[in-house]
Parts: C-alpha cells; structure tokens; sequence
C-alpha cells in the first residue's frame, strides 16, 4: 500500500505552500491560526526539518521540526506531523517519523520531542508502543483555546514525547514496529466510552480530561514516565514506569 510513497526533504517554496495548503485540510483551523509558510521556510533554513511523503508529484502527509538547543545539547522539536485523510492507516506517518530520525541521526541529534492529546489513544499507541517514545510532561492548555474543531474547544492539554533515537527501546520499537508494554506497572486508565464521548459536546470529556491531568501530573511528579498503552477491559491504560530505568 505504501510503496508509490516516497519520503524526501521539502527545500522548495512551492512545497513549503503546499505543506500550508495541507494543514488547511487536516486540522481545518481558521486562518489566523495557520502556520504560514514562511515558518517552514525559516526551518528548512535553520536546522530544522520540513519532511514531505509524496505520492507521485501530490503531497499527501509532511512533518515540520524545529531546532532547539537544551542544556547546551541539540535537539529537534517536531511541531507537526500529518497526512491526508485519504491516506491514513497505510503507514505513511511510520514512514515519515523513520525517515525523521534517520536524518537526525544522520547529523548527531539523538533526540526529537513532540506533543500529543493524552485522549487521543491511537496517537498514544503510535507514539510510545510503535515508535518507542517515552512521555514525563504534562502541560495543561499548551497551545490554548483553538479554532481546530478537533480540538472540540477544549483546553489543549498535552503530553510531551521524547524519542531518544538511538536507546535500546527505540532500536527495538522501530526493528520490530511495536513495544509491548508491561503489565504489572502503574497506570492511567481511560473510560470504555471515551470515544463515544468524543461524538458529544465538548463538556462529556472534561471530566475525564481533569482527571488525566490529575494522576499524570501525580505520578511524573513521583518520577515516572508513561511508556506505553495497552487495553484494559472495554477501555484502555497508559502504562507507568520509573523513566530512570530509561
């Protein structure tokens, strides 16, 4: 299903557009809230990365990252990833994070974070099972009240992924295409009906987005990250472990 997607390095102003354009339809915000293009512009040129997955000459997913410098060590922050909704579940996201870290690696940098909706469990899945990620951060409303309608007008709560690129977790994850997480570790449980909630007002999912926030920010202030998602009944758990283990 994947093989006509070719991922490369976006370098020109046309597809700095294009990558606009794509946003337009993924997250379907107002327009004020756009990145605009300049801004990958400005990343392609500063150490930063605007990767594109192309299907023939058509964009169908692309990643933006930014440059960052933390403790005196570089880093890369991966601002946006998406893919048309036509070519979702085909692997194309997998291929533009290995490709991503290829890349990074390729110029020493051995670290990537980006931020994630802790009630988006297949992001969850992706992020900490498929690609090996771990999350220590909880930040509430990071990015405030937006026009995306799939952000339902609620707080942008977020939890940040760190993918050290060349830990063992990671080597395994992208060797193997998935982690499975442990059993007998803590955890965060989400409701069976979360996503049925999801297709409500806006007001059916705060209760469990404030209690989320509560035991996320619980548990990683007692120094232990979420590594991974696993099913639990009807519904589902992120799985909690002391991150000094990795």
């Amino acid at each position: 299903m994947t093989a006509a997607i070719v991922v490369r390095s976006c370098d020109a102003i046309e597809e700095f557009h294009a990558c606009v354009q794509l946003q337009r339809e993924i997250w379907g915000e107002d327009e004020l809230e756009v990145e605009p293009a300049t801004l990958f512009v400005v990343a392609a040129h500063t150490g930063g990365q605007v990767l594109g997955a192309f299907a023939g000459n058509q964009l169908v997913g692309y990643t933006l990252a930014l440059a960052g410098v933390r403790h005196g060590v570089a880093y890369l922050h991966s601002h946006m990833t998406g893919v048309l909704a036509t070519y979702r579940d085909r692997g194309v996201g997998r291929q533009l994070k290995l490709y991503q870290r290829d890349e990074a690696l390729g110029r020493g940098i051995r670290l990537i974070e980006w931020t994630f909706d802790p009630l988006e469990t297949r992001n969850a899945h992706f992020n900490l099972n498929r690609l090996g990620a771990i999350a220590r951060q909880y930040l509430p409303n990071l990015y405030g009240l937006t026009t995306s309608p799939l952000h339902r007008g609620m707080p942008t709560d977020r939890l940040v992924a760190e993918w050290l690129l060349d830990s063992p977790r990671v080597v395994a994850a992208v060797a193997t295409g998935n982690i499975e997480p442990a059993l007998d570790a803590a955890h965060v449980t989400l409701p069976a009906d979360l996503e049925a909630r999801k297709q409500g007002p806006s007001g059916r999912l705060d209760e469990i987005q404030a209690q989320a926030r509560e035991e996320f920010s619980e548990w990683f202030a007692k120094g232990y990250a979420a590594v991974g998602l696993k099913r639990e009944g009807a519904g589902s758990a992120y799985v909690l472990a002391p991150w000094s283990d990795f």
